[in-house]
């Protein structure tokens, strides 16, 4: 399975714009984000713990 191309990203972000609304995107978007951030520092948390 590959990733998606331009086109398709396009057509799920109108997918997701419909569903959701214009002003809860950046509201969704922000979230993930946060959430990714997160997962990642309590990856490198867990490595720093296996180091010491």
């Amino acid at each position: 399975m590959s990733m998606p191309g331009a086109g398709e990203l396009i057509i799920i972000f109108f997918i997701v714009l419909v569903l959701f609304g214009a002003g809860k995107v950046p509201k969704i978007a922000r979230d993930i984000g946060t959430g990714i951030k997160e997962f990642k520092k309590s990856l490198s948390d867990k490595d720093e713990d296996k180091k010491s």
